[in-house]
């Protein structure tokens, strides 16, 4: 693939409020730099100035700050906007603010805090005729595209169950479900496709939640329920899907031994494949028609590192651990594929691959788990 030709650099900007805290972010300021035919130029921070502003500069490449967003817009007429935030309360305003100047988007995730707002986002970007990405990094990562090429070519016969977990930390359940569980459902989409039905139980200290028990959750993503959470689905073809999020399963005092990530169980083996934000995982293949638990002996499967963009300078490796980008190298090397397909995306007039769509339907996904559990019914998808 060949970098679509334009008359001048794609001028890139960044939105990220330095002042609000967060749990940790996935490095998107990081995503274009190095990459051919785009200048990133500026940062709206409506903060005072900080270590953290001028390290995202640093890093980013931006030169040049504003405290208002459409300020920035105005000023320097950009071609994307990158919404640094992992907090959904702060998504529509600029989403709204570049649709109107016909900006494109490359955004944080989870989308919104709704199906609801969700699907009103997608319907501005698709109206405003705007590229919107939603930068789930797990579907540009090298290890988890092999597992997906690999279940697709039959390297564990037909593909049976797929098994996803949440950290299962202090926010399991509900808060983990939104905010970690969604990288893990839309890894599910990715591979398999949207979900035909979908049932759920949902426990708050062994006993099943109610609707008095909706609290608000450490970070600000919506009210949440449960702290111990099942969701099973159906896929084409007869696959089966699990979602698990237990709270306090995993916490400081382990932190090498994460539990969040994916297996693909099928008739003739298995693929698993954890989900760290400190360390790069190995892909693990089990050749054994056993149950994963059951004799199951793995090993580790090579993964094709070598992915060289056209014109682009290598991934700076360096940038792991540094200034809101997590220590493992995955995320500075997937979330900038993302990037340069979302400037492909652009060129070539087709949807980028992790964009709006796809970050409806896993809205969609939790929003049927709450739904399926509250009124005790299975869920049956609406396109199925």
């Amino acid at each position: 693939m060949t970098a679509a030709r334009h008359d001048r650099p794609r001028r890139v900007v960044l939105v990220f409020d330095t002042s609000r805290p967060m749990y940790g972010l996935h490095g998107l300021h990081a995503a274009f730099r190095g990459l051919p035919g785009v200048e990133v130029t500026a940062i709206a921070d409506p903060g005072e100035a900080t270590a953290r502003r001028a390290a995202a500069m640093e890093i980013s490449g931006a030169t040049r700050h504003y405290a208002e967003v459409e300020t920035m817009f105005d000023q320097e007429r950009p071609d994307i906007a990158v919404i640094c935030s992992r907090h959904p309360d702060e998504h529509l305003a600029p989403i709204r603010a570049a649709a109107a100047r016909g900006i494109h988007l490359f955004c944080e995730k989870p989308l919104a805090a709704t199906a609801a707002a969700a699907r009103e986002i997608a319907a501005l970007a698709a109206a405003s005729g705007i590229k919107l990405a939603v930068v789930h990094p797990a579907r540009f990562d090298a290890a988890f595209l092999e597992m997906k090429r690999l279940v697709e070519s039959g390297a564990i016969g037909r593909p049976l169950t797929v098994i996803g977990r949440g950290k299962c930390d202090a926010r399991g359940g509900g808060e983990d479900l939104i905010v970690l569980g969604t990288h893990i459902l839309d890894l599910m989409v990715f591979f398999l496709g949207k979900p035909l039905s979908i049932m759920a139980d949902i426990q708050v200290d062994g006993r099943p939640a109610t609707p008095a028990d909706w609290h608000a959750p450490t970070e600000p993503v919506g009210p949440v329920a449960g702290d111990d959470i099942l969701a099973t689905f159906t896929f084409a073809g007869g696959v089966r899907g699990l979602f698990e999020s237990r709270k306090g399963l995993r916490g400081a005092e382990r932190p090498g031994d994460t539990l969040m990530g994916l297996s693909v169980v099928g008739a003739d083996g298995t693929l698993s494949l954890r989900f760290d934000d400190v360390r790069r995982r190995e892909l693990k293949l089990s050749r054994r028609a056993a149950a994963p638990d059951d004799e199951a002996a793995y090993e580790p499967v090579p993964v094709p590192v070598a992915r060289p963009i056209p014109g682009a300078a290598p991934p700076d490796l360096s940038l792991c651990g540094r200034g809101d980008i997590p220590r493992a190298p995955m995320f500075v090397e997937a979330v900038r594929w993302a990037a340069w397909d979302l400037l492909q995306a652009i060129g070539e007039d087709r949807q980028p691959l992790s964009n709006a769509d796809s970050a409806c339907v896993v809205a969609e996904m939790i929003e049927a788990i709450y739904t399926a559990h509250f009124e005790g019914c299975r869920i049956v998808w609406p396109s199925a």
